[in-house]
């Protein structure tokens, strides 16, 4: 009969080691997990009768049947991924096997995280794989972030409490995407609103009033109505020519944006600018301290937490000085030394950041970072959308005026030429 050794871990973190002598090796892994133990390491032990093949079926149809999932996997949201995660945590938490768990998560709805998942998990678990290189094996899901924290877990022996972490982490940020997408909903309908009034006005509004300015012979239009009726003219006859222009400028928009000189300009400039780069960065920073505490907290090395968190930050100007953070901290110096020779990051946080640095507890400062940033967040974004509403709306009022007053102006035009 074929051998196993295992490594697992008791539930209050004790790691325990042995021998089993089982038909395979998910026999092997039920049977640590009916002993309350959560497996580490499932592996055939040398000199032993090796495992017989297993039996076709799903499992020789997955290649195939992989090829055909990766193609229409789309990556889950920060609510989706918080979700899945809470429910894994929550059976772990009811004291369920690890390949139980996943094998009720096959049955659970979860949005955005289609049932395939949960059971290729459950399948590479039940072989004897850690539930971490389970997850690194679907990259296209599973961000580094949760492969990392996940394998935290695993070592650690509170997998059930870093999975709820990682919910509350995602919720965090979900929150935040959320805000910022309903601060800018008002504005962009506003925006668009306006746009579809003036296109209305001048393909079908002001034709009818060329008409009665063509029938009069000798009148002098001011010169504001002679540029609209330009202007109706050209957008008339032309256009088909906004669409193509439009097209070609965000092709190579995307193409600048895609090279490395064009992705820092462009990032260093959405920084830099006025009202929106302040919420930017502010968002940015608190992204930064939430993910950089959390993996520190679950147990993460800072090496490796930095080099996920520069992963994950979208703008490669605060990528490039969280590397260079990293370098430093290869170097032997502290977290807040690179950070403060960046001149990026806030003062704000430096200082705080040295405080748990000097306490111990960095995990606990960057946490108090990131609610300082997440706060102060809510509040900007607030402030740009009660600065933008009346801005746009007296920009508006401002096209419309002109509008009218060209119209209204030709109209006094034609009174004052008939009285003569």
């Amino acid at each position: 009969m074929p051998q196993f050794n295992y490594q697992a871990r008791r539930r209050s973190g004790e790691l325990v080691e042995g021998l089993l002598d089982v038909a395979d090796r998910a026999v092997a892994l039920s049977h640590i997990e009916k002993l309350g133990l959560f497996p580490v390491k499932v592996e055939a032990a040398k000199g032993g009768a090796k495992a017989g093949p297993k039996a076709g079926g799903a499992g020789a149809s997955l290649p195939g049947g992989l090829r055909l999932f990766a193609r229409r996997r789309r990556k889950p949201k920060l609510q989706e991924m918080a979700t899945f995660t809470q429910q894994l945590a929550n059976l772990l938490r009811a004291g369920m096997p690890l390949t139980m768990a996943l094998n009720s998560m096959c049955s659970l709805t979860s949005k955005g995280i289609p049932s395939e998942v949960p059971k290729m998990l459950r399948q590479d678990v039940t072989e004897g794989r850690s539930l971490s290189d389970a997850m690194a094996k679907q990259s296209d899901v599973f961000p580094p972030i949760v492969v990392n924290m996940v394998r935290a877990g695993e070592q650690s022996g509170a997998l059930e409490e870093v999975l709820r972490r990682q919910a509350a982490h995602f919720e965090r940020f979900a929150e935040v995407q959320s805000k910022f997408k309903s601060a800018m909903i008002y504005p962009l309908v506003v925006c668009f609103v306006g746009f579809a009034l003036v296109i209305f006005f001048m393909t079908a509004m002001l034709p009818k009033f060329m008409t009665l300015f063509e029938s009069l012979q000798g009148v002098e239009l001011p010169a504001t109505t002679r540029f609209l009726i330009s202007a109706s003219h050209f957008l008339t006859r032309w256009w088909w020519l906004f669409p193509i222009v439009g097209t070609l400028l965000l092709i190579l928009f995307r193409r600048y944006h895609a090279s490395s000189e064009g992705r820092h300009t462009i990032d260093r400039f959405l920084l830099r600018l006025p009202i929106f780069g302040g919420v930017i960065r502010l968002n940015l920073f608190g992204q930064f301290a939430r993910t950089l505490g959390t993996l520190l907290h679950n147990g993460v090395p800072v090496l490796q937490a930095l080099r996920i968190t520069e992963q994950i930050v979208p703008n490669v100007v605060v990528a490039e000085a969280i590397a260079k953070t990293r370098e430093g901290v290869t170097d032997g110096k502290t977290l807040a030394q690179p950070l403060a020779k960046s001149g990026l990051f806030p003062q704000l946080m430096i200082d705080l950041l040295r405080i748990g640095e000097e306490t111990g507890d960095i995990p606990g400062a960057l946490e108090n970072v990131a609610e300082t940033y997440e706060r102060e967040l809510t509040l900007a974004l607030r402030a740009m959308t009660n600065l933008i509403e009346p801005a746009m709306i007296v920009g508006i009022a401002i096209v419309v005026g002109f509008l009218l007053l060209s119209v209204m102006s030709a109209m006094f035009a034609i009174t004052q030429n008939l009285q003569r």
